[in-house]
């Protein structure tokens, strides 16, 4: 087990490299030695990260105080994908087509539209979609970043439209005060 460990170790001094300001953890799990990346997240008033289900769900999840990831009506979340892992999706366009295309899989209804990019601290223009249930689901806002080897999500998703609403102030100011390099 102190192998796994060290090898993990030393695959993450490796890529230290990478540009974006990515959280790197690596853990023994079930299957050996799990990597967990996400994007370092500013802090947002009313809100806390919850380590337990950034590990469960590997992204970083985000609950407003008072509630877990788990129990809340809305969360916010935002995850980094690794592009080498990927080498079938060539730019982020193709990204954020393949995740609309498994968003209409799991819910062939859903109502997706672009609406107005959100910008980050350091003047990135994150292109921004909302995904709204016809009938039952969930009420998100997906909006997408690339930073050297990853593709970044930011999203805040919520059981209820007026949960949803309720949490884009939050939202946008987790987005604006998000910078490559915190």
């Amino acid at each position: 087990m102190k192998i796994m460990v060290k090898v993990a170790c030393l695959i993450l001094l490796l890529s230290v490299g990478m540009r974006a300001e990515i959280e790197k953890t690596a853990r023994v799990c079930d299957t050996g030695i799990c990597f967990y990346w996400w994007p370092k997240l500013p802090e947002v008033r009313g809100w806390h990260r919850d380590t337990e289900q950034s590990l469960n769900y590997g992204a970083n999840a985000l609950a407003p105080n008072g509630s877990t990831f788990v129990n809340a009506k809305t969360v916010m979340y935002a995850s980094a994908s690794y592009k080498p892992r990927m080498p079938e999706t060539k730019s982020l366009e193709m990204f954020i087509t393949g995740d609309r295309n498994n968003f209409l899989a799991a819910d062939p209804g859903i109502q997706i539209t672009e609406v107005t990019e959100l910008t980050t601290a350091d003047g990135k223009s994150l292109r921004s979609f909302t995904f709204f249930p016809k009938a039952k689901g969930n009420w998100e806002q997906v909006s997408y970043a690339e930073e050297g080897d990853f593709y970044l999500t930011f999203t805040v998703s919520s059981r209820s439209k007026e949960g949803f609403l309720k949490a884009q102030d939050a939202y946008r100011q987790l987005i604006a005060h998000y910078k490559e390099n915190l």
